[in-house]
């Protein structure tokens, strides 16, 4: 799973949709737009974000980050990938199958 915020429901919404149908991910959750305060530069900021849940495989992440930084328009974007523990078999079998690797095993 991969955590990744983008600035706005649009962008989020288009970033989903590539993803998917490039088979870079099964699935993306976009959620309920939250707050980040962050330091960048040597200040303090603050910034309305919308999260970005990414279901993919291991060995598609290299192709996924490649993707999300040529669609992303943040300098630094937040990407980053979380191990999944376990899960529902028949889900991590359609995950899997969704996903097309593109680049070997990570």
């Amino acid at each position: 799973m991969v955590v990744c915020n983008v600035p706005d429901s649009q962008l989020a919404g288009q970033i989903a949709a590539t993803l998917v149908s490039e088979r870079l991910a099964a699935c993306v959750n976009i959620l309920a737009p939250c707050r980040s305060v962050y330091r960048w530069q040597g200040a303090v900021e603050q910034a309305d974000e919308v999260p970005l849940l990414i279901k993919t495989r291991r060995d598609a992440y290299p192709a996924l980050e490649a993707r999300l930084l040529e669609l992303h328009p943040y300098e630094v974007p937040e990407i980053i990938a979380l191990p999944v523990a376990s899960g529902l078999p028949a889900y991590l079998t359609w995950v899997s199958d969704s996903v097309v690797s593109r680049g070997g095993a990570a």
